[in-house]
């Protein structure tokens, strides 16, 4: 059905898509590629959400050449209004004469609707050509459509025995520089980023993305949408001089106390404070997760917390992703482990399935999903 030559410029369609992996929340990646005659006329790739769509970028390149072209996009062409008109119309208006689409739109409320404006004017449209490369695009976005939840991945940085700090909680820094900035590319692609309050009153983290640690050429840009900060506080122990409150964009404090006088102050320092379900005292984490999803959007949930917190987020099946930051020291049996999970016997194991280990400098790196292993 398809040709080696579609093949490719699907191929270059998803490598433009990879261009806005840092910058498009809380809209998908996308790319497209126009190609007349054998040659391309024209590439886009969606950079930012309210900024045009890729195929608005690859039309506006190609021109008039459009006619009768064939477009190869990562993504259903989008058939409603939003910020921006509908993408299927611009192809139609523009004349092209073909369309592929990776995928369909995973909302399933428009899904298959821009395929069918396109063929509704005549349009050659199919979908489906390298699906499973464009898909593993937008886990984030596609999981949120299908299921109201974000796709969470969970990242911890442990020495070689699975200790995150020393009994009296030194722990900066287990990891060097390469793992350091592996770290803030993470920040940068989520939408937005947990914590619990241990570890604001321990390490007193910031949780932004930090332009010099990023190694990238437009690092200065994609520092200006900083992620959303959630952190979980059931009973409002967050310092009102933490490091959190001081930064950029967004910081929510959840929380299930009805504190009053907590909130004022916290929110008086500049954070959102919101009462979420409590389960055993502690904020329930999925109905937290579909929150997260109905009112910020959140495609990409980057958990960065203490064991008990990445504990609970194991123990509950939440997490899709386990990023494993490993240094080749040891730091002993006194040093707190990466995970509270008191399990008894080894039918309660968590299985882990291996899917990229990598070196970085001198720290290995595990991408690893739970509850798959053999």
């Amino acid at each position: 059905m398809w040709s080696l030559a579609d093949r490719a410029h699907m191929a270059r369609a998803i490598q433009l898509a990879r261009k806005g992996l840092y910058t498009t929340q809380p809209n998908p990646r996308v790319g497209c590629v126009l190609v007349k005659d054998e040659q391309v006329i024209g590439e886009g790739f969606h950079y930012r959400a309210g900024e045009g769509h890729a195929e608005v970028n690859a039309l506006a390149a190609a021109g008039e050449q459009a006619r009768g072209a064939t477009a190869y996009v990562t993504l259903e062409p989008c058939s409603h209004y939003g910020r921006t008109p509908p993408c299927a119309e611009g192809l139609i208006n523009a004349g092209v004469s073909r369309v592929v689409a990776a995928m369909v739109d995973p909302n399933p409320q428009v899904a298959g609707r821009g395929m069918a404006m396109l063929q509704q004017a005549g349009i050659d449209a199919s979908s489906g050509l390298l699906e499973t490369e464009a898909k593993a695009l937008n886990p984030g976005f596609i999981k949120r459509m299908e299921q109201g939840l974000p796709f969470v991945r969970l990242k911890m940085a442990t020495s070689l025995d699975g200790r995150t700090a020393m009994a009296s909680g030194e722990s900066q820094w287990i990891t060097g520089p390469d793992a350091r900035s592996d770290v803030q590319k993470l920040r940068a692609q989520s939408s937005a980023i947990l914590t619990g309050v241990d570890s604001i009153l321990q390490d007193d983290s910031a949780l932004t993305v930090r332009e010099e640690q990023l190694g990238l050429e437009n690092a200065a840009d994609i520092v200006r949408q900083q992620p959303l900060r959630v952190v979980l506080d059931s009973s409002l122990r967050t310092p009102l001089d933490a490091a959190i409150l001081r930064q950029p964009g967004r910081t929510l404090i959840m929380t299930c106390t009805d504190n009053q006088q907590a909130a004022e102050a916290l929110q008086k320092q500049g954070a959102e404070v919101l009462q979420m379900p409590a389960e055993q005292g502690r904020i329930a984490l999925q109905p937290l997760l579909q929150w997260l999803a109905r009112e910020t959007q959140c495609n990409d949930l980057l958990v960065e917390t203490g064991a008990t917190l990445a504990g609970a987020f194991l123990a509950q099946q939440l997490v899709d992703e386990l990023h494993l930051y490993m240094a080749m020291t040891l730091m002993g049996s006194d040093a707190r482990p990466a995970f509270a999970l008191p399990l008894t016997k080894m039918s309660d194991k968590v299985a882990l399935k291996l899917q990229d280990s990598r070196m970085l400098g001198a720290d290995m790196k595990l991408v690893l999903t739970p509850g798959k292993g053999e």
